[in-house]
């Protein structure tokens, strides 16, 4: 299919792939001044004296702004706010159709963090939630904290942790396939931004004792010392072993790969030093680290991907609109780390026997049950957690 050709004349048939749509019908005058003046007034006013009551009395509760400065859009690299509009409307798109949440597309146009926190949080007062969207690391890092200090409504990015949550939810069920523990799995790990930062601590929260990461510069480890921040935690907690080298050297016996990084960058060879059965996670787009007829062919037993065309597509569509549906419905102050693992668990517990049979470790994103299931484990874990407000 010529998606180039089909997707500019579709969006230019679209002109945008949101609108606005009334909930209020105004029919008469009545209609006119109980949606508007005077009546509105009243709301108003229980508003100022109670501003929880935003959240009862206007759409607030089911609305989430997705919030992008451009930089990391796709597999395109820095674009700017504009050329991100498209990507944020498929976002939004995605919240409604599979979560049934409202979202609005905001771009900024600004690369300086403290900007972007600043506009934020002055807007959040018309939110329930905040998605950070294809922000570049290690910036993506520093804007998600100070938001979340800023914030009283959960911020998520979901580069970051929607990926991070999709990949834990296939990997337990690969391991549901090859019989190993988490505890006793050597992962190696390809790539260290945003998403291979949060996959490795979501792993390590899940139990998994033995992950390592090597980016650009080489294997991640506690004797080095990194300018960035996000690195120098990451090796606190990552490479027990303190291998040195590249990915070549932490894959040797390793059980598991997950790439996010660039592509071809795996050979046989390198499949062939893991452990039996290697699971591998080869998630650069649009083409992976490793093809999975490759992959498959040098030994591996289970193969996902990021890509629609092959089983198993890591999609984060599995994770955030359940993952926001939950908090939205508890009215969540935050989406901390027992959400994320319950919103994982909820996903994989999709897959049944019989797909696993199949090699199918990963739920259909068309899946109806996805968003529900995963609201309702986020929504109790929010409760459980004490995080929830209502």
């Amino acid at each position: 299919m010529d998606y180039k050709t089909i997707a500019i004349e579709k969006h230019a048939q679209w002109k945008g792939k949101l609108e606005i749509a009334s909930r209020a019908e105004l029919n008469t005058f009545e209609d006119l001044a109980i949606a508007y003046t005077p009546g509105v007034a009243y709301p108003c006013i229980a508003i100022k004296e109670n501003p929880e009551l935003s959240f009862e009395l206007t759409r607030r509760w089911n609305t989430v702004a997705v919030v992008t400065d451009g930089t990391a859009v796709l597999g395109l690299g820095d674009i700017g706010p504009e050329a991100g509009m498209p990507v944020m409307e498929g976002k939004c798109v995605l919240f409604k159709e599979f979560g049934g949440v409202d979202a609005v597309p905001l771009c900024v146009r600004s690369k300086n963090p403290d900007e972007i926190v600043k506009t934020i949080s002055l807007l959040a007062g018309s939110f329930g939630g905040v998605n950070l969207e294809d922000i570049a690391a290690p910036r993506c890092f520093e804007i998600e904290e100070k938001l979340k200090e800023a914030c009283d409504i959960p911020v998520f990015h979901d580069d970051q942790h929607g990926t991070a949550v999709v990949v834990l939810s296939g990997i337990r069920n690969a391991l549901k396939i090859t019989g190993k523990k988490p505890e006793d799995v050597k992962i190696a790990m390809s790539g260290a931004g945003a998403a291979g930062t949060a996959i490795a601590k979501l792993l390590v929260h899940a139990g998994f004792k033995n992950v390592s990461l090597a980016d650009l510069n080489g294997v991640i480890a506690s004797d080095i010392e990194y300018k960035d921040a996000s690195l120098s935690k990451l090796s606190k907690i990552t490479n027990p072993d303190k291998i040195h080298g590249t990915i070549k050297q932490i894959l040797v016996d390793a059980d598991i790969f997950i790439g996010v990084s660039a592509p071809n960058l795996l050979t046989e060879d390198m499949v062939k030093s893991m452990a039996k059965d290697p699971v591998i996670f080869a998630m650069a787009n649009p083409i992976p680290e490793i093809m999975p007829e490759t992959a498959k062919k040098a030994g591996a037993k289970i193969v996902a991907t990021g890509r629609s065309d092959y089983p198993n597509q890591i999609n984060n569509v599995l994770a955030f609109p359940g993952i926001f549906r939950g908090a939205l419905d508890v009215r969540a102050k935050e989406i901390n780390i027992d959400m994320k693992l319950a919103a994982a668990d909820a996903i994989a517990s999709l897959v049944t026997d019989e797909d696993r049979e199949k090699g199918i470790i990963i739920p259909s994103p068309f899946n109806k049950n996805t968003a529900k299931n995963v609201a309702e484990a986020v929504a109790k874990a929010a409760v459980d957690s004490g995080v929830a407000r209502k």
